[in-house]
């Protein structure tokens, strides 16, 4: 069931604490290749590297933990976020990650004390690993998106963004499972909420086209953090004819993720450079006068392959 209100409001207390209030960066038309001033929220300089920190949290506090501790299955960032909830909490956890996650992010949630078991191609296999694990263990098994508490969670990003730039029009956000950008819609809704993927993480535009959540193939650059099979069945009954759906391509990702390099000297993961991409390229093309933001959600890469102008 979508969080409600009241639950959103739970959440915020709850997690305030122990979450980081990440900033807003104004730009200027021309900034960043964009062709229009926006602000950008650096939710990559959360705890634990992205906003999965919120989510994985709120379950937490929200729940009995049992003496196996916390369970979870991440392409990456995910992992990281309740492998970090469990060593501030000081609970166990384990983590499944498919083949396909960053090594980069593999190792932060090694870092962070959890054990980490690598299984399967891609999210679902690891998904899959971890619900039978938690059914042994009895460990409490948090989803990164289909829970009304991580849902919940990631909706603290949208009051924090309503608060820091309360004139705001629109919200332009990548999807994965498509917790972060329904915990979004459900905290601001009277703004715009502007989707974006690639041609092949599209698991929401797929969903959108066809009336009703489908399967799609995760792949590219954006596959270990947006590569979810389906839209996830919570976020869809909150997002279903609520928001607006763009693509961008894994070039036009990148791009976006150099010039945040450049500019701000941000590294951040190629997922978390889709929504930029979709302004820097006319994807989604604002129009005058409109207060757009756009999240910049995670920052667990390894930077070796930024380079400076």
């Amino acid at each position: 069931m979508p969080p409600t209100a009241a639950d959103i409001t739970a959440a915020v207390e709850r997690c305030q604490p122990l979450i980081r209030r990440t900033p807003v960066v104004d730009t200027a038309a021309g900034d960043l290749g964009m062709g229009v001033g926006a602000a950008i929220k650096l939710e990559s300089l959360q705890y634990a590297g992205s906003f999965k920190a919120r989510g994985s949290l709120n379950n937490a506090l929200a729940s009995d933990i049992p003496a196996s501790g916390l369970i979870a299955a991440s392409g990456g960032n995910h992992g990281i976020a309740v492998a970090r909830t469990a060593r501030v909490l000081g609970v166990p956890a384990e983590i499944f990650v498919p083949s396909v996650s960053a090594k980069a992010k593999v190792q932060r949630i090694r870092a962070q004390g959890a054990t980490v078991h690598v299984t399967g191609a891609l999210y679902d296999d690891a998904q899959a690993a971890c619900d039978a694990r938690a059914a042994e263990s009895g460990a409490l098994n948090i989803h990164p998106y289909d829970s009304t508490h991580t849902v919940a969670g990631q909706a603290t990003l949208g009051v924090e963004l309503g608060e820091q730039v309360p004139d705001v029009d629109t919200v332009v956000v990548a999807v994965g499972g498509g917790g972060l950008i329904a915990g979004i819609r459900l905290a601001l809704p009277r703004v715009r909420i502007v989707a974006v993927e690639t041609p092949t993480c599209n698991a929401l535009h797929a969903a959108l086209a066809a009336g009703d959540r489908v399967s799609v193939s995760p792949a590219g650059v954006a596959a270990d953090a947006l590569g979810a099979k389906q839209i996830g069945a919570l976020p869809w009954a909150v997002l279903a004819g609520r928001v607006e759906s763009v693509l961008v391509t894994d070039a036009e990702a990148l791009s976006a993720r150099q010039a945040l390099w450049d500019e701000l000297q941000l590294a951040v993961e190629p997922a978390a450079a889709v929504a930029l991409a979709a302004i820097r390229s006319g994807a989604y093309m604002p129009v005058s006068g409109e207060r757009v933001a756009v999240v910049v959600c995670g920052g667990n890469v390894d930077p070796s392959d930024l380079v400076a102008d």
